[in-house]
């Protein structure tokens, strides 16, 4: 095995922002595909990069535990210190109750009434991007749609969401968690205060005055929730700005979703499956267990590459060609079992409007420089995409 081949570079965030990580997690998929990382930056870690093996983890949920975290993190910060208080970073049966406090939010019929709030968002930023003729789409259109939207959700009023926007752009640039931000953290303080004093229909609210067992939030579930919340839009975000750098690399995709618009639900699955934007996702082992012959031990770390499970070349036909029109497309970007994210509904809605409103107001879009990709293991895609957009 030559150095550029091995597992060891996966923590590397060079590898993802400007190596092959494709490369690498196919040779592990046929040689290691469960293979034992030793401790360096971060702790000992399993590396799993084989569909089955990854879906078979995520719903497993009694076996590998969420409440240590759920990233890869640095030896000497610990486990996360969300840990048991996040929807993310719970076990049953805690997760299923802080998720009853959140799914109306999210569900079917909630995103279908949020569908005019993304439409006008959506407008909002294309109209603004059209007008300047030349624009980053990270930024200026999937960044601002994706925080608009998840601000209508917490109860944001509009008047603050360009400063949520600026604070969690900074964040996310250096790689922090967002209550790492005192101002966000601020912020967030603030308003679920007011939310105690005088509750609204939104989700702080919601938060703020649901109970679990009997038993209020405390302040710091209510904030560390709502910076979970945000924090996940990153990886929405990343769908969309993805998903148009993958129609820009393929034109002809995007003319065959231009000449029939009936390809949308497929095109949005397969950009899932094609961008993958979550990068890994971590469990410990709650018990002993055994994955292809290897023996997993209580406490051990386990990692899952989904970028590689979406690329099984057991599960997908010709996985590196992107094709809008794949069939089956039983891709798990969007996790599987009982941490299925709970903004997939809502993630997609927001892809079928952008793509929607792109094709019908946009005569042509394309590359106006150079795409910088993340400089990270946690998230992947381009951290920046200058186009340029000539309305119809």
């Amino acid at each position: 095995m030559t150095t550029t081949l091995s597992p060891a570079l996966l923590t590397d965030p060079g590898l993802h922002a400007t190596g092959d990580p494709h490369g690498l997690w196919a040779w592990m998929r046929e040689h290691t595909p469960v293979h034992w990382q030793p401790a360096g930056d971060v702790p000992a870690f399993w590396s799993l990069t084989r569909y089955e093996d990854i879906r078979a983890v995520y719903r497993d949920a009694a076996t590998f535990s969420s409440a240590h975290g759920v990233l890869l993190r640095r030896a000497e910060l610990g486990d996360d210190p969300g840990g048991g208080l996040t929807l993310a970073l719970t076990d049953a049966p805690r997760h299923k109750q802080l998720r009853g406090l959140m799914a109306d939010w999210f569900n079917t019929r909630a995103v279908r009434g949020l569908e005019g709030h993304i439409r006008a968002a959506t407008r909002t930023v294309l109209g603004r991007a059209l007008d300047q003729g030349a624009c980053d789409f990270a930024h200026d259109i999937a960044g601002r749609l994706s925080l608009s939207v998840i601000c209508h959700i917490l109860g944001v009023p509009a008047r603050d969401h360009e400063a949520l926007y600026q604070w969690t752009n900074e964040a996310f640039e250096a790689h922090t968690s967002l209550v790492a931000h005192p101002r966000l953290l601020e912020y967030f303080e603030e308003l679920l205060f007011q939310r105690m004093e005088q509750p609204t229909d939104d989700l702080v609210s919601a938060l703020v005055n649901g109970t679990v067992d009997g038993q209020l939030l405390t302040e710091e579930e209510v904030v560390l929730n709502c910076e979970n919340l945000i924090g996940a839009t990153e990886n929405g975000r990343l769908a969309l700005i993805g998903g148009m750098h993958a129609f820009l690399e393929h034109p002809q995709q995007w003319q065959r979703l231009s000449d029939d618009r009936g390809l949308l639900p497929g095109a949005i699955e397969e950009i899932l499956r094609w961008t993958s934007s979550a990068t890994h996702s971590m469990r410990v082992a709650a018990r002993p267990c055994e994955i292809r012959g290897e023996r997993i031990t209580a406490g051990d770390r386990v990692v899952l590459w989904l970028p590689s499970a979406n690329r099984d070349e057991d599960v997908f036909a010709d996985p590196y060609r992107f094709d809008i029109a794949r069939s089956p497309n039983r891709h798990i970007a969007l996790a599987a079992g009982e941490h299925f994210c709970i903004g997939s509904t809502l993630a997609r809605a927001e892809m079928r409007v952008l793509f929607s409103e792109l094709l019908d107001t946009v005569r042509r879009i394309e590359l106006d420089g150079p795409v910088r990709r993340l400089h990270s293991i946690a998230v992947n895609g381009p951290e920046r995409l200058p186009v340029r957009l000539t309305a119809t």
